[in-house]
């Protein structure tokens, strides 16, 4: 059985370049290219997290936070 990650992630839409960074608190930022519409800006973040962390967007869950800035990820590990 896996583990689970959880994160506290930051995210900047609208922004030049997608981009998934450490913070020395140990929170992360996101800069994503798509705007805060209709769930764009999610779903970019579903799969920039997926790819860093080399897991199936389906083990991506945004906890909480998902029409803020601020959001809680959750990422199951195999």
């Amino acid at each position: 059985m896996g583990e689970a990650v959880i994160l506290r992630i930051k995210v900047k839409p609208s922004a030049r370049a997608s981009r998934l960074s450490p913070e020395p608190d140990g929170s992360w930022r996101a800069q994503l290219r798509s705007p805060p519409v209709d769930g764009k800006a999610n779903a970019e973040l579903v799969a920039l997290v997926a790819e860093h962390f080399r897991c199936p967007k389906s083990a991506v869950t945004i906890k909480s936070g998902s029409s803020g800035r601020s959001k809680i990820v959750r990422v199951d590990r195999p």
